[in-house]
C-alpha cells in the first residue's frame, strides 16, 4: 500500500468529507498518528470552507474502539494469508460446482472509485458474475434511470453554482436543510443576496428547510408526478414553452403532452392534496422564472415510480429550453459521497464500467480492455432482487462491502434470515459490531474514512481526492488491495497486479477512453497519465475533462447535443400512478414516511461513534400531528409501537406539528446495536421501481397502537449493559469507548433497584460502593455506583418521564471526581440543559432560551453571542423555531 501521504507530526492534509453527495474538502490537522481536528477547506469549490456538523465531528470518529481489527473465519481470527486464500477457495469453489451467477457481491457509496473499480472488474469481468450491486441503488438509481431514458446518458446537468445563480429553486423531495446542509447554507446565503430569488418546497412534510421556503406544497405522499404532469399541462395552455427548442432539440413532446394533457383540474387537485391557490401559484412562479432549478433527492427516487417522477421534472425543463444554461436545469443530488463514482465504474448490476451498458459493443469493448473472456454478457440482479436470490438459495457466496444491508435493505428481517442460512458470507468493514457482521462467516478488516487513499465524485461530478491522514488501524487494509489479493489468489495475477491506488485510477480513466468516439459522455482520458505525485496533488476536476477544458467542464448540454442516436432529449410519456399507499385499508390506517435527521448518518456506524452527534435527537422515535397523537391516546414521548404487514417496531412519540395527520414519519438509522426495537425497513415491503430497480421506502400502510410504560430510566454505564429484560431500550455511546447512557422502559412488576445494585455490585470491576434514593410511591428511584477515582454507573428512574436527567447531564456525571457524598448528583437538579441545538458548538436548548431571554432577537444575533448557526447553519430553523415560539409566547 503507499503510504506516501501519511501524516507526520503537525501536518495539515486536505481529503473529503465522507458523508454525503455534497463532497466537501476538508482540512484535517494530523500529530503522532492522531487527527486531532478537521476543519473545511477554504479552496474546495464544494463547499468553500464550510462543514456540516458531521464533517466537523469527523476527528471524534476515530479510534481503534469498535472497529474491526483482525481478519476471522468462523469467529475465529486468523492472518491475512489465511483470510485471502480462504475467500479465493470458497468463491472458486462456488464458481466451479454453481457457475458464477451462484456468486455476488454488494458494494456501497462509502467505497473510493478506485476501491468500487476492482471490485466491478473482479466480479463481472474474471469471476464472470454480472450480479453485483450496491447501496446507491436504495438512494438514485431511479435518477439515473430517468437520465438515461431523457439525455442518453447518466448525465447530471448542473452544477452547484447553478443553485446560487438561479431565480426560483423548487426543492422536491428533499430535506436540504438536513441532509445536504452545506449546500443548503449556500442557497440560504444566495437567497439573502438576490431579492428576486423565491424557494418552493414539495414534500408532505414541513421539514427544517421549509423554513427558507416562499411557498410549501405539503402534497399528499407520491403525488409529485401528478405536480409536474399539471405544470406541463399548464405551461403549454398558457403560452410559456419554448417552442423553437422543443422542435430543434427534443423528440416526443406531443406525446408526452397528450398525456399531460388527460388530467382534468378537479382530478389533479384530488390527486395532489393542495388548494388550487398555492398549485397555480408554483406553477405561475415556474412560467414566469427563466432561470429555474429543480432539485430533487431521495423523496422522489425511493418510489415504485420514482423513474417517471424524475422524468416528470426533466420533462418540464425540456419544454422550456431550461437546461445547459447556468441558473437552469433539473438537479438529482444523490446521497452517498461516492454514488456517482460507483456509477462511474459499473457499480450497478446492469451496468458494466465507464458509463457503459451491456450491449454486444460494449462488452466487446469492454472485454479487450481488461483482456478476458470471462466477461458477463447481461445485466445482473438488482438489490432486493439480489437478496431474493440468496433467500431461495441461487445465491451460494456473497461479499458485502461497507454497508450493513440487515438494516438498510426494505424487507430487513428477511435479508437478515437470508444471510444467516446463506453458505458463505464475506463480509469487509471497518466496523466490528453491526446487524450484517453478525451474520458473517468471513470477516475482513477493511481501513475507514482517514486511513485510506482514492477518489470520489460529488453531485456535481466532481472528482476529489480522499487521502490517508494516519495509518489503518489493528490489520486494518484497503478494500482496493483485499479485491486485488482476492483476484491474484484466484489465479488472475496480470489483472489484479496493483501497487496503489494511482494504478487502479489510471486504469480507470484509459477505459473511459478506449474507443470512446465521442458516443460516450464520461471520458476523463486525459487523465490517464498523471505520475503518482500528480495524482497525488490531484485538485478537484469536474468530468468530462477535455483538452479544451482541462479543468473538466462546469455545465453539459450547452451545446444542446445530447447522447441518444437522434443527438436529441426524449421527453417521457408519463402516467402518474399514487402509491398503494393511497389504497384504503381499516388495518393500516397511516401512511408510513421514512428518511434521515439532521447529526446521523446510514446505520450510524461510523456518526454513532461521538456523542456529540447524538446529543440533538437522542434515540429513535414516530413523528406525528397533534392530532393523529391525540387519536391514538398519545402524547410526546409515549412509547409506540408502529406496524406494517411485515412486523413491528416500538419507538418514542415526537408530536410534530409539520407532519399531517394520518402521516407518520420515522428514521432510518437505528439498529439492533443501538435500540430494542427501531429497524424500521423491516416494515417496509420490497416493492421496486419497475425500470430503475429502487425499492419504495416512503410510503407504506401502518397501524400504531400505545405501550403503556408504567416506569421510564435514564442509565449511564461504563459497561455495555444486557437490557433484553426490559420494554424498551435505546443506547448512545459516550465518546471513545468509555461507556454508553440508556434510555430504558420498565414493566412495573420489574424489581428495578434490587436488579441494579445486584447486578453492579458484583458486575461492575472497580465499583466499591453505591448511594441511592428511592420514592418508590413515584417510581422515583436514583443510583450512584463509584469507585476510588469515579463513578462507574448511575441510573435515574421514575413514572414521569420529565422528571428524568437529560443525556447532557448525563454525561457529564460519568466525568464527575468521587465526592463524599452523592446527595447533590443524586438531587439530579442540574439536570435541567436540554437537548443539543447546535452540535457544532455544542449549545443547548437552555443556553439558547436563556438568549433570548436576554434579548436577543434572531438567529443572527444568537450567533453572535453563542455561535450557534455560524458554522454549518444546519440548526438556523430550530433557532428561528425558538424564536418564534418565545414571540408567541411573549404575545400571549
Amino acid at each position: 500500500m503507499n503510504q506516501t501521504l501519511i501524516a507526520t507530526t503537525g501536518k495539515v492534509i486536505k481529503t473529503t468529507c465522507p458523508y454525503c453527495g455534497v463532497g466537501c474538502g476538508v482540512s484535517a490537522t494530523v500529530e503522532n498518528n492522531r487527527v486531532k481536528s478537521v476543519v473545511g477547506d477554504p479552496l474546495h469549490p464544494a463547499n468553500f470552507g464550510k462543514l456540516c456538523v458531521k464533517g466537523t465531528a469527523l476527528h471524534d470518529t476515530m479510534g481503534e474502539h469498535g472497529r474491526l481489527l483482525h481478519p476471522s473465519i468462523d469467529g475465529v481470527n486468523v492472518d491475512w494469508p489465511t483470510a485471502i486464500n480462504t475467500v479465493a477457495e470458497k468463491l472458486a469453489k462456488v464458481r466451479n460446482q454453481y457457475g458464477p451467477g451462484a456468486i455476488g457481491f454488494y458494494l456501497s457509496g462509502q467505497l473510493l472509485t478506485e476501491d468500487y473499480y476492482v471490485a466491478n472488474k473482479l466480479a463481472k469481468g474474471f469471476i464472470g458474475t454480472s450480479h453485483v450491486d450496491t447501496n446507491s441503488r436504495l438512494c438514485m438509481s431511479s435518477a439515473v434511470a430517468s437520465h438515461k431514458r431523457a439525455f442518453g446518458a447518466d448525465a447530471v446537468a448542473c452544477n452547484y453554482e447553478d443553485l446560487e445563480a438561479c431565480n426560483l429553486l423548487v426543492l422536491v423531495g428533499s430535506n436540504a436543510a438536513w441532509t445536504h446542509p452545506v449546500l443548503y447554507r449556500r442557497i440560504a446565503t444566495a437567497k439573502a443576496n438576490n431579492p428576486s430569488m423565491r424557494v418552493v418546497v414539495i414534500d408532505p412534510r414541513r421539514t427544517a428547510t421549509c423554513d427558507l421556503a416562499d411557498l410549501h406544497l405539503a402534497i399528499a405522499p407520491g403525488a409529485d408526478a401528478f405536480v409536474f404532469n399539471g405544470l406541463l399541462a399548464y405551461l403549454n395552455q398558457g403560452g410559456h414553452l419554448n417552442a423553437d427548442f422543443i422542435a430543434q432539440h427534443t423528440q416526443g413532446f406531443d406525446a408526452a403532452m397528450d398525456e399531460a394533457s388527460r388530467l382534468t383540474d378537479t382530478k389533479l387537485a384530488q390527486a395532489i392534496g393542495v388548494s388550487a391557490l398555492q398549485l397555480e401559484t408554483f406553477y405561475q412562479w415556474f412560467a414566469e422564472t427563466e432561470k429555474t432549478i429543480s432539485f430533487y433527492s431521495m423523496g422522489i427516487n425511493q418510489s415504485a415510480t420514482g423513474t417517471d417522477k424524475c422524468n416528470a421534472i426533466i420533462n418540464c425543463h425540456l419544454a422550456t429550453g431550461r437546461i445547459g444554461k447556468a441558473g437552469m436545469g433539473a438537479f438529482s443530488i444523490t446521497g452517498q459521497p461516492n454514488a456517482m463514482g460507483g456509477r462511474e465504474v459499473g457499480g450497478l448490476a446492469n451496468m458494466l464500467a465507464a458509463h457503459m451498458d451491456y450491449n454486444e459493443e460494449n462488452t466487446s469493448t469492454v472485454s479487450e480492455f481488461w483482456d478476458t473472456k470471462n466477461l458477463t454478457k447481461t445485466p445482473g440482479l438488482k438489490a432486493v432482487d439480489l437478496f431474493e436470490a440468496v433467500a431461495d438459495g441461487r445465491i451460494k457466496a456473497i461479499w458485502i462491502m461497507g454497508t450493513n444491508p440487515v438494516v438498510s435493505m426494505p424487507d430487513a428481517d428477511r435479508v437478515r434470515a437470508a444471510l444467516q442460512a446463506c453458505d458463505t458470507v464475506i463480509v469487509s468493514d471497518c466496523v466490528a459490531d453491526t446487524d450484517t457482521t453478525a451474520t458473517a462467516n468471513i470477516l475482513l478488516p477493511a481501513s475507514g474514512w482517514g486511513e485510506k487513499s482514492g477518489t470520489v465524485t460529488n453531485s456535481e461530478r466532481r472528482i476529489s481526492r480522499q487521502r490517508a491522514l494516519v495509518k489503518p488501524v489493528g490489520q486494518a487494509k484497503s478494500d482496493w488491495w483485499i479485491i486485488s489479493q482476492v483476484g491474484q489468489a484466484m489465479g488472475f495475477n496480470n489483472a489484479f497486479d496493483y501497487h496503489s491506488p494511482r494504478d487502479i485510477f489510471i486504469e480507470h480513466a484509459k477505459l473511459s477512453g478506449f474507443k470512446n468516439t465521442g458516443n460516450r459522455l464520461f471520458n476523463i482520458s486525459t487523465l490517464s497519465h498523471l505520475s503518482e505525485q500528480q495524482y497525488n496533488q490531484l485538485e478537484p476536476i469536474q468530468w468530462p475533462a477535455t483538452p479544451l477544458k482541462p479543468k473538466g467542464t462546469a455545465r453539459l448540454f450547452e451545446d444542446k447535443l445530447f447522447f441518444t442516436p437522434s443527438k436529441k432529449a426524449n421527453f417521457v410519456v408519463i402516467n402518474p400512478q399514487l402509491p398503494q399507499c393511497h389504497t384504503p385499508s381499516d388495518d393500516f390506517p397511516l401512511t408510513l414516511n421514512t428518511g434521515r435527521i439532521r447529526d446521523q448518518w446510514h446505520t450510524m456506524s461510523r456518526t454513532a461513534r461521538t456523542s456529540t452527534l447524538l446529543s440533538h435527537i437522542s434515540q429513535p422515535f414516530v413523528s406525528m400531528h397533534p392530532n393523529t397523537a391525540s387519536s391514538y391516546g398519545l402524547v410526546d414521548g409515549d412509547l409506540a409501537q408502529v406496524s406494517t404487514q411485515r412486523g413491528s417496531i416500538t419507538v418514542v412519540v415526537a408530536v410534530d406539528v409539520g407532519m399531517e395527520e394520518d402521516q407518520i414519519f420515522v428514521p432510518i438509522h437505528w439498529n439492533d446495536q443501538y435500540a430494542s426495537s427501531a429497524r424500521v425497513d423491516s416494515l417496509v415491503a420490497p416493492i421496486t421501481d419497475v425500470i430503475s430497480g429502487q425499492p419504495e421506502f416512503k410510503y407504506s400502510r401502518a397501524a400504531m397502537v400505545k405501550v403503556d410504560t408504567p416506569i421510564w430510566a435514564t442509565l449511564v454505564s461504563h459497561n455495555k449493559l444486557d437490557c433484553t429484560k426490559f420494554i424498551n431500550w435505546s443506547a448512545a455511546p459516550l465518546d471513545q469507548g468509555q461507556g454508553f447512557i440508556y434510555q430504558i422502559a420498565i414493566q412495573s412488576n420489574f424489581d428495578w433497584p434490587d436488579f441494579i445494585a445486584a447486578k453492579r455490585m458484583t458486575e461492575q470491576g472497580p465499583a466499591q460502593a453505591y448511594e441511592q434514593f428511592f420514592d418508590r410511591q413515584n417510581g422515583d428511584q436514583r443510583l450512584i455506583c463509584f469507585s476510588t477515582k469515579r463513578i462507574e454507573f448511575a441510573v435515574f428512574s421514575h413514572q414521569d418521564r420529565k422528571m428524568l436527567p437529560d443525556h447532557l447531564w448525563m454525561r457529564t456525571l460519568m466525568s464527575q471526581p468521587v465526592a463524599q457524598t452523592y446527595w447533590p448528583l443524586l438531587s439530579g437538579n442540574a439536570s435541567t440543559a436540554g437537548k443539543l441545538i447546535c452540535s457544532c458548538f455544542k449549545v443547548s436548548e437552555k443556553d439558547i432560551q436563556a438568549a433570548i431571554d436576554s434579548g436577543a432577537n434572531s438567529a443572527a444575533a444568537l450567533g453572535q453571542q453563542l455561535k450557534c448557526g455560524t458554522n454549518c447553519g444546519s440548526c438556523i430553523p430550530e433557532l428561528n423555531a425558538l424564536l418564534a415560539h418565545s414571540t408567541a409566547t411573549s404575545s400571549n
